[in-house]
């Protein structure tokens, strides 16, 4: 039986807290994110619904509406689901395997099989809460089989579906003994959206490996690729990169002025801040950026009485092995920079291992004079843009990997290979003694930096997946 929402977004996670209050009862509020703000005003016209599991296991609240008139679905997961289905498949296999084998994906089939079972509750409740011809749009590697199966339930819906990270090469992806289930899973949508070109040709040419029909041009915010699947159903691909919303990057106030000195003035007064901010994740390069650090300390080439680097590592899948180990490593690196070239109570590294507010850190990328953002890999890494979002008045300089998906865009950045560690001390240098030898330049290059940002952010990623979807809906 069909629902009475036009317009459903399906995500792993709801966009709420369960929020415990002083007297001890609980409350779940909602948390929008990014993601929440692109689509709220869809949702809202179009009487929509946001299914999703609320990130607690064994609980869920009743089916409720957020003060902006979103409907919240929740799916409840037992503590099985989590540890087999999120800590298992999908960051344990999917996650690893998505980036280039950083570390090596495990293939458990017990996992496979709650992988799908879930995949397949998501479904049973999608088909349950949309409208007669409504628009389903599925966001994530979490729920990649979701579209094949909520085609079969329910082939009246139109179906689109979003990967967050990277797609990799047809070689890699082959090696998943499940990867049949699911490119049916993914061929079920619609149209199917990546980052990057290059993510849309890895799908194609393993869709072409696999036997399958495609034609058309691949672009940037626009499904003009498609694939023919073996029943005769097209699905449509393309490039819609991701960003932020510009609403919650305001210029600076006189406050935050005064907020940001107060942070300088807390760090010892140093010419030179250097930021990192990033979960807490081997993917993101953390250690090799440390190891850059103190080996530019190590020479000279950076003055540990002039300079502080802030590392903001925010807690991330904390009982999967890997994470463990980077932790581990990472922190071990923090004390031994500290210790060779610290002072006592002025340490050269400030590290932090906690999720910070919105407002902090928007504080701290307004004090950081460097950005460094060293992903191995990264479907798109908005903490670059949000860096960029804090300095429109040309201020700054940002460090980033040619692997993250912002790359593409943010051409003027400083570009490095966080493989190479002598490629990342040259960026950061140059970013350093550049804005001290040649501030002009750099500010012509962060005001670049910050127009891309501004013109092209999560509003237009939004609409631009959503028409295309809807010129599939009208063929």
């Amino acid at each position: 039986m069909a629902g009475t929402n036009k317009f459903v977004v399906v995500a792993n996670r709801l966009p709420v807290d369960l929020v415990t209050h002083p007297d001890g009862s609980q409350e779940w509020k909602a948390s929008p994110g990014g993601l929440v703000a692109a689509l709220s005003p869809v949702l809202r016209e179009q009487e929509g619904c946001w299914v999703g599991w609320p990130g607690v296991a064994d609980a869920a609240p009743e089916p409720f509406t957020t003060h902006d008139g979103i409907h919240l679905h929740p799916v409840r997961l037992s503590q099985r689901d989590y540890e087999e289905f999120y800590e298992g498949f999908s960051n344990a296999t999917l996650w690893p395997l998505y980036h280039d084998l950083i570390v090596t994906p495990a293939y458990h089939r017990e996992w496979w099989a709650t992988y799908r079972d879930v995949n397949l509750r998501f479904a049973n409740e999608v088909a349950s809460v949309a409208a007669q011809g409504a628009t389903v749009w599925v966001q994530d590697y979490q729920l990649q089989l979701l579209p094949g199966i909520l085609e079969q339930l329910r082939p009246d819906l139109t179906i689109g579906f979003f990967l967050h990270i990277p797609f990799p090469p047809a070689d890699l992806f082959r090696q998943l003994p499940w990867r049949e289930e699911i490119i049916r899973g993914l061929l079920g949508a619609d149209v199917v959206g990546f980052h990057l070109e290059s993510n849309v040709h890895n799908f194609l040419g393993l869709a072409q490996a696999q036997g399958l029909s495609v034609s058309g041009q691949v672009a940037t915010r626009r499904a003009s690729a498609q694939i023919e699947a073996p029943d005769g159903r097209f699905t449509r691909v393309g490039a819609f990169p991701i960003s932020i919303d510009m609403v919650d990057f305001p210029p600076a106030t006189e406050a935050d002025v005064a907020e940001v000195e107060r942070l300088r003035v807390e760090l010892g007064n140093p010419e030179t801040v250097i930021l990192g901010v990033d979960r807490l994740d081997y993917t993101k390069g953390i250690l090799q950026r440390l190891s850059a650090f103190e080996e530019l300390l190590e020479t000279g080439a950076l003055d540990p009485k002039k300079v502080v680097l802030v590392q903001i590592a925010t807690p991330s899948r904390e009982r999967i092995e890997h994470y463990q180990q980077t932790r581990s490593a990472v922190e071990e690196a923090v004390g031994r920079i500290n210790g060779r070239f610290g002072g006592i109570g002025k340490p050269v590294v400030h590290y932090s291992h906690r999720s910070v507010p919105k407002p902090v850190l928007r504080q701290y990328y307004r004090l950081a004079d460097v950005m460094l953002v060293t992903p191995f890999k990264d479907g798109m890494n908005l903490v670059a843009k949000e860096y960029v979002a804090c300095h429109g008045d040309g201020s700054g300089a940002l460090v980033l990997s040619e692997f993250a998906g912002a790359a593409d865009e943010l051409e003027q950045a400083h570009l490095c290979n966080p493989f190479d560690i002598e490629s990342v001390k040259s960026a950061l240098r140059q970013a350093v003694v550049g804005l001290r030898e040649s501030p002009e330049t750099m500010e012509a290059n962060m005001k670049t930096l910050h127009a891309q940002v501004r013109d092209h952010d999560v509003q237009v990623w939004a609409q631009a997946f959503l028409q295309a979807l809807g010129e599939a809906k009208s063929e």
